[in-house]
């Protein structure tokens, strides 16, 4: 496809690109960077001071220290020994957020894709319409429906508020690939004999797997995202504490570990990375979807 581009403009779009690599990774590899250091190491200026000149090894030398080291990766399981739990809280709340939200989403976008009826557009312009609105602005109604139901410091506590966040997300998604499937398969099963839910279960969802993963991807990614959120507000249960809470553990009353910080924060991206890994090729199959011949 790039063949039919002239020199410059290929120059011109892989410099774009890389710039946008650039600007995308460089916050993880100064966290990678930092999560190297020595705390000793991690406040140097890399900027000069009044009347100091220095070579280009010297600024270098700012960055990179010869004390570098993996050490902080092995003393944060010691300065916070929950951590492994932390870690599971987090895939287990967004697992579930996911797992609940599909259960939603699946039966509603197939009814705002298939049918007609009063209301639609306006309850599809209003599920937009929640998310332009902050998790914060309702924190404080969330949390006394959740104290009047005694859901405070549990995992419910995070998982309804995320669940009810991601549905209008999960709706428009989903929605979208399944009206690219064709009508004419749902009529050749009606006429089989087979009823609406079977043919949900047996011809449509079977078709919309990569648009499933798209969607289950998605609200993976978000309600991992949020969880900081919810549990600052919701929970205060060590036993129930996701990462994003967890990791607040590492600030002490007289310092900051940032070495272990930055390690455990990466350490906690590895869950999205890898489901990024395994799911790649359906990923790549749902967002292309839309260029199916019908």
């Amino acid at each position: 496809m790039m063949d039919k581009y002239s020199l410059p403009r290929k120059i011109a779009i892989y410099f774009c690109i890389a710039l946008f690599l650039t600007f995308m990774l460089l916050p993880f590899v100064e966290m990678f960077i930092a999560s190297l250091r020595p705390l000793t190491h991690l406040f140097h200026r890399p900027e000069l001071e009044v009347g100091e000149t220095m070579d280009f090894m010297d600024f270098i030398s700012r960055f990179w220290s010869d004390k570098m080291s993996f050490q902080a990766y092995r003393d944060m399981w010691v300065t916070v020994p929950q951590l492994p739990r932390y870690i599971f809280n987090s895939v287990f709340l967004a697992t579930a957020v996911t797992i609940m939200s599909l259960i939603f989403v699946i039966p509603a976008a197939y009814a705002y894709a298939r049918f007609s009826f009063r209301g639609k557009s306006v309850s599809l312009t209003l599920f937009l319409a929640v998310n332009m609105f902050s998790g914060a602005v309702l924190l404080i109604p969330l949390y006394k429906l959740l104290r009047m139901y005694g859901m405070l410091n549990t995992y419910w506590a995070m998982i309804i508020p995320g669940v009810a966040f991601l549905i209008p997300t999960g709706i428009w998604l989903l929605k979208s690939f399944l009206e690219k499937i064709p009508y004419e398969l749902e009529e050749a099963s009606f006429v089989d004999g087979a009823s609406r839910l079977y043919t949900l279960r047996r011809v449509i969802l079977p078709l919309a797997v990569p648009g499933l993963v798209v969607v289950g991807v998605a609200i993976f990614i978000g309600a991992y995202a949020q969880q900081f959120l919810f549990a600052i507000t919701f929970n205060q249960d060590r036993d129930y504490m996701p990462l994003p809470q967890g990791i607040f553990e590492f600030i002490g009353y007289q310092d900051v570990l940032w070495n272990e910080m930055m390690a455990a924060s990466l350490v906690g991206i590895l869950p999205v990375l890898l489901i990024f890994l395994f799911l790649q090729k359906h990923l790549i199959a749902g967002l292309t979807q839309g260029a199916v011949k019908e």
